[in-house]
């Protein structure tokens, strides 16, 4: 996967304040790092979910396991 460096991102920094303008720039700036904040937290909460369903499955694991021994 290609990497974005400091000299790409300063040319798209650069290309980004001529086409939008400096006065709504910070604006902007603002505006993506609110939406990139709620995109991380979102996948945070898939996360948080799909290791609580995974830990639920391994007790589950755990507890079956434990009840065949005890069987046998």
């Amino acid at each position: 996967m290609p990497q974005i460096g400091w000299f790409e991102l300063l040319i798209i920094i650069l290309v980004a304040i001529i086409i939008v303008g400096p006065k709504d720039f910070p604006v902007i700036v603002r505006k993506v790092g609110s939406w990139i904040g709620s995109v991380k937290k979102y996948f945070r909460d898939i996360q948080s979910s799909v290791d609580e369903v995974t830990s639920i499955d391994e007790k589950q694991d755990t507890k079956e396991n434990k009840d065949e021994r005890d069987k046998i």
